[in-house]
């Protein structure tokens, strides 16, 4: 999705503040992170689904939010929608019945936040790319969670490392299937990305799955094909 959440590369947003070195500056936002945790157990959506929740909010209000607010709009989308709470419930602060749904015990939270949801997945299939591939980034624009940058679509990187097989984000997010998808290492020159510059001799690195990907071969005969069918 190409929202106000994805801003690499864009100019007049100044500098990155790394002033802030406590996790959190407000007391509340603690509470945020917990809520966001507690409700997450519930299994009534997973980590890509509440990325995504975070990522529809309105321009306007994400530009002129701070990072927990974020999280406490996302919580808020999903617990209505989900059918958690309605949204009376959640403006008044006040239930209007019971639940059937059970939190995770206090004695066994140490454990599951320990153990994690890991992400690893067998991939029956072979790999399309191999370490010193240059590829391509698809230049698509989505409608829904992708974990593809704008600004690296239809950039061209040279594969450094494979991950195996993990999650594929776009189709957790939408459907909540966990599809295996191979996931690579790329890198990028900064030149590539921005163009000649101060930052010449830099590069960023970017964790890829590979449908994000095709090879830079059949990127240039794409393109090939396109001049030709416009002559």
């Amino acid at each position: 999705m190409n929202g106000a959440h994805d801003l690499g590369g864009n100019h007049g947003y100044t500098k990155i503040d790394s002033s802030q070195t406590e996790n959190f500056v407000e007391s509340w936002e603690q509470k945020v992170f917990g809520l966001t945790l507690a409700c997450g157990m519930l299994g009534k959506w997973n980590l890509d689904q509440s990325r995504f929740a975070r990522e529809r909010c309105d321009p306007a209000e994400y530009l002129s939010s701070t990072y927990y607010e974020h999280w406490l709009h996302g919580l808020e989308l999903l617990l209505v929608e989900r059918g958690v709470v309605t949204e009376e419930e959640l403006r008044s602060g006040v239930s209007n019945g019971v639940t059937d749904l059970h939190s995770v015990a206090p004695e066994k939270l140490d454990g599951v936040l320990s153990t994690g949801a890991p992400t690893v997945l067998k991939q029956d299939s072979n790999r399309l790319f191999s370490v010193g591939d240059h590829v391509v980034v698809v230049n698509n624009n989505p409608q829904s969670h992708t974990r593809a940058p704008r600004y690296v679509r239809g950039r061209v990187g040279k594969v450094i490392s494979h991950h195996g097989a993990h999650i594929f984000a776009d189709e957790h997010s939408a459907s909540g299937n966990k599809s295996a998808e191979h996931l690579y290492g790329v890198r990028f020159e900064s030149s590539e990305l921005w163009g000649e510059g101060e930052a010449d001799n830099s590069a960023v690195f970017l964790d890829l799955f590979e449908p994000y990907l095709i090879s830079l071969n059949q990127s240039l005969i794409q393109m090939a094909a396109k001049c030709k069918g416009r002559e």
